[in-house]
């Protein structure tokens, strides 16, 4: 098993970056690749540990998901509209994922491909950010299914580790006329079945290069995660609300820009 150390620091920026448009992936690459946690296994644990803070989702929106639930089971048709759009905008990812797993695969091992992502996906932002002026959909349940199928469509570039999964998701949303929160948050939900997808493939698919130490491992980072987006997700939405995009675009960039220096310097 790696350094204790190595693996809560990186469940900690599992936690802190899954729902920030930064990527998530693309930070633990880059910081993997600094700490030197790059074997074959530590692919898995990259994606294994996301699903930490998307349990936290699921406990910070728990009302959210008990409503639609028993909505659902009452036939209401806002809740029955909700499931709709969260699995249509989740069936792109499902197709994608399986066809392209390898090359997937092979990319998160080279985090030049990060820094690039970072940078081009943060200039995107503030031009995103500058283009959208009025908001058509105000909620989940409110989207057309074509938006919510094509938001899914959006959410596939996020394949590309450094583009960001919420970052592509709520970019796509703003595009499409939905409000910066419900952007957000309609990001949290897809999240769900999108992580939860991802890790099951991945721990299959690489089976056979993880031990129980691994394993362990896992679960620590999976522990942090969870615990630091939990403080995280709330928190998101009202900076969100408050200053917009802008600041994680910035923040890409530096980042994005200091890391490229760092690897062509190597």
């Amino acid at each position: 098993m790696q350094d204790l150390l190595t693996i809560i620091l990186l469940g900690l920026i599992e936690g802190l970056t899954e729902f920030l448009p930064v990527s998530s992936t693309g930070h633990l690459i880059l910081a993997s690749e600094l700490l030197g946690f790059t074997e074959e296994g530590s692919i898995a644990f990259k994606i294994a540990i996301q699903l930490g803070a998307i349990l936290a989702v699921l406990v910070a929106y728990w009302r959210r998901f008990w409503t639609v639930g028993t909505g659902m089971l009452r036939g209401e048709a806002e809740p029955w509209r909700f499931a709709r759009n969260i699995l249509l905008a989740f069936a792109p990812a499902v197709v994608v994922g399986v066809v392209a797993y390898e090359s997937i695969r092979a990319v998160m091992q080279q985090p030049i491909v990060v820094a690039v992502a970072l940078i081009v996906g943060g200039i995107a932002i503030l031009v995103i950010e500058r283009m959208v002026k009025i908001a058509k959909y105000e909620s989940v349940e409110a989207l057309p299914a074509t938006t919510a199928g094509a938001i899914g469509l959006v959410q596939c570039l996020a394949m590309l580790p450094g583009v960001s999964r919420s970052g592509a998701t709520i970019m796509g949303s703003l595009l499409m006329g939905v409000e910066r929160k419900t952007a957000a948050e309609f990001s949290f939900f897809l999240a769900v079945p999108t992580m939860i997808g991802a890790t099951v493939y991945a721990l299959y698919k690489d089976r056979a290069l993880l031990n129980a130490d691994d394993l362990l491992a896992i679960a620590i980072g999976f522990t942090v995660a969870f615990i630091v987006a939990l403080a995280v997700v709330k928190a998101f939405v009202k900076v969100v609300s408050r200053f917009g995009f802008a600041p994680f675009a910035w923040y890409r960039i530096v980042v994005g820009g200091a890391a490229l220096i760092w690897l062509l310097a190597r």
